[in-house]
């Protein structure tokens, strides 16, 4: 898949819409493409994470770091598939496993006490204390009937409500990225 949308086959189309489950329709893949090659302004069929931090919407968005890492280097079908959360079409579980990976900070399939304070940081800034988010996040945990020390994976990350709001607030924020 070249650089231009008239290097982006009928198959190309096909196989990316497979790729991504449905997720988009056979237009907003094109659309998609598009945008991809607007991205890949040294035209290697990569976008890096610089050149995804040329896009306001996302350069803004407090979670941008943490998004990088999962960006970065991302060739048309990759960026097609992160994207793929996104979608009006996307479920639920898909929604919450992307916010998962946003998480799991170092990609070990387990969210601890101190990745979901990072990630509560990056979305408070300097709103409140370090001290008050462990307060209510430690709360929060507690009446999802957890702990500080432990490890959620995905079936516990999904029984905490802080966890939800986040996803609120970063579908909230990234959908504006996506200008289909």
């Amino acid at each position: 898949m070249g650089n231009t949308s008239s290097m982006l086959t009928q198959y190309d189309i096909e196989e990316v819409q497979q790729h991504c489950n449905n997720a988009f329709s056979q237009q907003e893949i094109v659309s998609l493409y598009e945008r991809f090659c607007q991205l890949d302004r040294n035209g290697g069929g990569f976008v890096s994470g610089e050149e995804f931090l040329s896009v306001p919407e996302f350069a803004v968005n407090p979670l941008s770091q943490r998004l990088l890492r999962m960006l970065d280097g991302l060739n048309f079908k990759e960026f097609v598939a992160f994207l793929s959360a996104f979608s009006p079409r996307a479920t639920v579980q898909q929604k919450i496993e992307f916010i998962f990976k946003v998480y799991d900070s170092d990609g070990n399939g387990k969210v601890t006490f101190n990745d979901m304070l990072d990630v509560l940081h990056d979305l408070t800034g300097q709103f409140i204390s370090e001290q008050q988010r462990e307060q209510v996040l430690t709360k929060v945990l507690e009446e999802a009937g957890y702990t500080k020390e432990s490890l959620l994976v995905m079936s516990d990350f999904v029984k905490v409500p802080l966890a939800l709001f986040v996803i609120i607030l970063v579908f909230q924020h990234l959908n504006s990225f996506i200008l289909l």
